[in-house]
C-alpha cells in the first residue's frame, strides 16, 4: 500500500509520493502503472519527494512511460506546497534538489496558511548545442529546419532539459499527436526533446501548446513556458525583465527573464485528492 497525493500545476498533473520515510523499490514501473488514465490513478507521471544532503528536499520525477525526467517546473511548485501544507517544513523559501541542479522556491500562503502560488528560480537557460544537446555543433536560434517534409523556424533551448520552440499561427489547429512524435524522435535531438508551439498575442502574452518527451501533449509544461519566453526574448519578440504571461491549456504562468537568461516562474499549485495505491 502506497499513500499518495494527486496534485497539479496548471493541469500538469502528477502523483506525489513521499520517500522521506520509506523508499520506493521500482519507481519506473510504478510511474507506468499509476499514471494509466481510466485504469489507475491517472497522471502525467510520478514525483517522489526525498531527503537531500544538499538542499531542503529532493525531487525525482518520472514520465508516464517510466523514464526519469530532469525537471518539471509545474511539478516542483507542487512539491513546495506538499512539504509546507503537510508541515514537513515551515519555511517559505525552499531549496529543492533536482537532476537539473538545485532550484529555489518562494511560497505564497493564503489566509488559511495553505500554499496557493509558488515562484521558482529556474536558473539560467542555455542555447549552447552541447548543453541542450543538439546533434549539430551550432546554435539553433530561429533556424529553419526541414522536419518531416515541412520547414519550421526552430529555437533550441535548455532549461536543464531540451526544448524546441516554434513560433507560428493557429496552434489550436495542430495535430500534435501526429507532429509531436516527429520532433521528439528527430535525430537532431539525441536525448529527444520537448516541443513548444507558440502563438504571439503581444509582446507580454503568448499562447502555448506543448508535446513533452515521454508524455505526449500535456496541459502545461513549466520548463517549456520558461524556454519559450527565453526564445521570445532572444528573437526580439518579448522584453527582458518584464512579466510575460504564457497561456497554456491548463492555465497561465508568469515568466520573467533577465538579460543573462536567468528565469523566474510563478504559478499555481493545487492539491486534488489523496489516496492509497495497492501495488498488487
Amino acid at each position: 500500500m502506497i499513500p499518495f497525493t494527486k496534485m497539479h500545476g496548471c493541469a500538469n498533473d502528477y502523483i506525489y509520493v513521499s520517500e522521506l520515510d520509506d523508499v520506493i523499490d521500482d519507481p519506473n514501473s510504478l510511474a507506468i502503472e499509476m499514471s494509466k488514465r481510466h485504469f489507475s490513478v491517472g497522471s502525467d507521471g510520478l514525483v517522489l519527494i526525498c531527503k537531500s544532503d544538499v538542499a531542503d528536499f529532493k525531487m525525482r520525477m518520472f514520465n508516464l512511460d517510466g523514464s526519469e525526467g530532469m525537471m518539471c517546473g509545474n511539478a516542483i511548485r507542487c512539491v513546495g506546497k506538499y512539504v509546507y501544507d503537510k508541515k514537513y517544513t515551515d519555511k517559505l523559501d525552499l531549496s529543492i534538489e533536482t537532476k537539473s541542479g538545485i532550484k529555489y522556491l518562494k511560497l505564497y500562503p493564503n489566509d488559511n496558511n495553505k500554499i496557493e502560488f509558488v515562484s521558482v528560480d529556474m536558473g539560467q537557460a542555455s542555447f549552447e548545442p552541447k548543453v541542450i544537446p543538439l546533434q549539430e555543433d551550432k546554435k539553433y536560434i530561429n533556424h529553419k529546419c526541414l522536419i518531416n517534409g515541412d520547414y519550421y523556424d526552430i529555437t533550441a533551448v535548455s532549461m536543464g532539459n531540451p526544448h524546441c520552440v516554434i513560433f507560428m499561427n493557429n496552434i489550436n489547429s495542430l495535430e500534435l499527436d501526429k507532429i509531436g512524435p516527429v520532433f521528439e524522435n528527430n535525430k537532431l535531438f539525441p536525448t529527444k526533446v520537448n516541443t513548444e508551439f507558440i502563438e504571439i498575442i503581444d509582446k507580454n502574452h503568448l499562447n502555448m501548446r506543448v508535446y513533452e518527451r515521454g508524455s505526449g501533449e500535456t496541459y502545461a509544461c513549466g520548463t517549456g513556458a520558461c524556454a519559450s519566453v527565453c526564445a521570445a526574448c532572444i528573437n526580439g519578440i518579448s522584453p527582458f525583465n518584464e512579466t510575460i504571461y504564457v497561456n497554456l491549456i491548463g492555465g497561465t504562468l508568469e515568466i520573467i527573464v533577465d538579460e543573462d537568461f536567468n528565469v523566474t516562474m510563478k504559478g499555481p499549485a493545487r492539491r486534488v485528492f489523496e489516496g492509497e495505491y495497492y501495488n498488487d
